[in-house]
């Protein structure tokens, strides 16, 4: 299991592909963001984008499962205490195949407690022609190994 030490400022992982289609943007919208340009590729909304795009929301959680299955997992992340910013740099239409990219950009242990630290990293998800569709940049918290050292208990 992974803890704050075990991470690297630079490091850098990626995953995916992952697929979006048609059913996947209509049923992700239909639950949680119902408009129009999410809903119905003919609706007035699309004239102006040219059909049926997925919801930003929708890429921000397909960036989780990713960010999830390839970074997350097997460590002992204790969840974030939120994100900075979330940008939406392309549309991301049925048939577009998405990566992740993860880089860490920071590391701190807690001013507060030894037993934890907070890493810092960007994500970024990608089309097949590698153009960036959604950026997002957000703190994760880490338990750290060295702990008992820091504090002075054993």
């Amino acid at each position: 299991m992974r803890c704050y030490e075990d991470f690297s400022v630079g490091e850098v992982v990626e995953a995916g592909p992952v697929l979006v289609t048609a059913e996947d943007i209509k049923a992700f919208a239909a639950q949680f963001d119902p408009q129009p340009m999410h809903l119905d590729g003919a609706a007035v909304q699309n004239a102006i984008v040219g059909g049926l795009l997925a919801s930003g929301l929708h890429v921000v959680c397909l960036n989780m499962r990713l960010l999830v299955d390839a970074f997350i997992r097997d460590t002992g992340s204790m969840g974030s205490p939120g994100v900075e910013e979330v940008r939406y740099l392309a549309p991301v239409r049925a048939g577009d195949s998405l990566a992740m990219r993860l880089e860490v950009t920071g590391l701190r242990p807690s001013a507060s407690r030894a037993d934890i630290g907070f890493l810092k990293f960007t994500s970024e998800m990608r089309n097949a022609s590698g153009t960036p569709v959604m950026r997002m940049t957000a703190t994760l918290i880490f338990p750290r190994r060295d702990a008992a050292a820091a504090t002075g208990t054993a």
